[in-house]
């Protein structure tokens, strides 16, 4: 709870900072928009919980993720009054890759009569397979709705390395809509390593999908 406190005292200075290299590296929207930063910290705020704690350039609580299971099938997105944003859930399919579909709201539980979710889900992301090693960075497709059968049918692509935090989500187009990016600089003698990180996203994309899709990544590559 402290490095909480702490954190949200440090999320000015710290999206400043962001917010100046965004203004150097050329990232502030054509149309005037600015991005929309967030600190993501790899932990919840209730006790023996696994989440995820997300803070606003303002300082507030922006979404968070609780959850008892390390693993879970299913994992809720709430915003920071504790309603639920978005709910994903791992496809029970045989094959390989990991596949996730993403829901509007809380779903809670199947039907009692069959497998299918309770509602249909709004986007659909596979993990990447590559059989063959190489220089290949794509982590995830995205789909719209639930499909995910034709290969090249994606809506988004992500890329880079989720383990050292440094990934792109990029539409069809190859325009970047958002990025997790390591936070490295030393505040106050305190380093934020890989737990605290930074999700920038573009204007035009929805930041609770950002983070659900922050949320996937860490169920596949941690």
């Amino acid at each position: 709870m402290k490095k909480f406190f702490f954190l949200k005292s440090l999320s000015r200075s710290v999206h400043d900072e962001e917010d100046h290299q965004q203004q150097n590296e050329t990232k502030i929207a054509d149309d005037g928009g600015t991005c929309t930063s967030l600190t993501v910290w790899r932990k919840s705020l209730i006790i023996n919980c696994n989440g995820f704690t997300v803070i606003n350039s303002h300082g507030d609580l922006a979404y968070r993720v609780d959850s008892y299971m390390v693993r879970p099938h299913e994992l809720i997105l709430m915003d920071g009054s504790g309603k639920s944003v978005l709910t994903v859930h791992r496809r029970k399919k045989l094959g390989l890759g990991d596949n996730w579909e993403v829901c509007a709201g809380e779903v809670g539980r199947y039907c009692s009569t069959t497998t299918e979710l309770t509602k249909k889900p709004i986007w659909s992301v596979k993990k990447h397979i590559s059989i063959l090693r190489g220089n290949d960075n794509v982590l995830a497709h995205v789909y719209r709705g639930s499909c995910i059968e034709k290969r090249n049918n994606y809506s988004y692509v992500i890329e880079g390395s989720y383990r050292q935090r440094s990934c792109k989500i990029m539409d069809e187009s190859r325009n970047v809509v958002a990025e997790i990016k390591r936070k490295e600089a030393m505040v106050v003698g305190v380093s934020f390593g890989v737990e605290v990180f930074l999700l920038v996203v573009q204007p035009g994309f929805d930041p609770g999908f950002a983070m659900a899709l922050v949320l996937l990544l860490d169920q596949m590559f941690s």
